[in-house]
C-alpha cells in the first residue's frame, strides 16, 4: 500500500460555525502589584499557564504523549499544538470522570494529581510544541460511492468543503484551514492527530453518547458526525493524520 503525506492548505478564509467554548478553569489577569503576585493561588481558579512550569510537569505524560506531545503510540492523542484551554479542558473532564472512554482510565490517576493550575501549566507548554505528522493512505478506492478516489481524498473533501447537502460543516470551519485548532474558543489542532485516535472520538461523537455534565461542546461535534459513514470516518482519520503545514522549502519549489 502506497502512502502520501498530505500537505496542509494555507491562506484560506474560515469562519466558526459553533458556539464559543468556555474556560474550563475561570481565567483571572495576573495580579500586576508585586504583592498580590505572591498570594496563593485559589484551588478552584488558575491564572494562564506558565510554559516553564509545564515543561517540569511534562514528564509525568512523556511514556504516552511524547516528552513534546508526538506519541509514538498510534492510541494515544498527540498533544503538541493543542490550544492550552482545550488541554486543561479535557484533563478536568478526565479528572472529574465525565470523560471515560478509551484510555481515559489510564489517564485519570495523573489527572487526579494535578491542580487547575497545573493543568493549565501543561496546556501552555504543549501549545508551544510543534506537532509532527504521519502520513495518509492514498490508495484508490475500489467500489462504492467515492470509487476511483484515493482514499484520503474523500476525508480532504469534508475537511475544506463539507457536506451542505447533509448539513455537514467544513472541518476547517472551526479547526483552521491547516488544522492548527483555533485558541479563542478552545477548538483543538487536528493537523497530524493520530488516525487511529481520530477515528474513535468520531466514532465517539457519532454515536451521541456523552456523561459529561455540559455538552454543549460535545453535542457540536456529535452534530457533525452524526451523519458520517465508517469509510468516511475512516478517511478523515487518514487525511488528518497527514495533515501538516507546508514547509518554507515546498513553497519555494512551486
Amino acid at each position: 500500500m502506497r502512502h502520501a503525506r498530505v500537505l496542509g492548505y494555507a491562506g484560506i478564509a474560515a469562519f466558526a460555525v459553533a458556539a464559543v467554548a468556555f474556560a474550563q478553569t475561570t481565567v483571572q489577569p495576573v495580579p500586576a502589584d508585586a504583592a498580590a503576585k505572591t498570594a496563593p493561588l485559589v484551588e478552584a481558579k488558575a491564572t494562564w499557564g506558565d510554559v516553564k512550569r509545564g515543561a517540569a510537569k511534562a514528564g509525568t505524560c512523556a511514556a504516552c504523549h511524547g516528552l513534546d506531545g508526538n506519541p509514538s503510540d498510534p492510541q494515544y492523542p498527540r498533544l503538541a499544538g493543542m490550544p492550552e484551554r482545550y488541554v486543561a479542558h479535557q484533563i478536568t473532564l478526565i479528572k472529574s470522570g465525565e470523560r471515560n472512554s478509551g484510555m481515559a482510565a489510564v489517564m485519570k490517576p495523573y489527572a487526579d494529581a494535578l491542580s487547575a493550575q497545573d493543568m493549565r501549566d501543561l496546556g501552555a507548554y504543549f501549545a508551544t510544541q510543534k506537532a509532527g505528522a504521519g502520513v495518509a493512505d492514498d490508495t484508490v478506492i475500489a467500489d462504492g460511492p467515492n470509487k476511483g478516489m484515493k482514499f484520503y481524498q474523500v476525508g480532504e473533501r469534508l475537511f475544506h468543503q463539507g457536506d451542505a447537502a447533509r448539513g455537514i460543516p467544513a472541518c476547517m470551519a472551526c479547526h483552521g484551514p491547516a488544522g492548527a485548532g483555533n485558541p479563542g474558543p478552545a477548538y483543538p489542532a487536528i493537523a497530524g492527530q493520530q488516525s487511529a485516535y481520530a477515528q474513535r472520538r468520531l466514532e465517539e461523537y457519532r454515536a451521541g453518547t456523552t456523561t459529561q455534565a455540559d455538552p454543549h461542546l460535545f453535542n457540536v461535534m456529535a452534530s457533525v458526525a452524526k451523519p458520517l459513514t465508517d469509510e468516511e470516518i475512516q478517511s478523515l482519520a487518514s487525511y488528518l493524520q497527514g495533515l501538516h503545514a507546508r514547509g518554507d522549502e515546498a513553497v519555494a519549489a512551486d
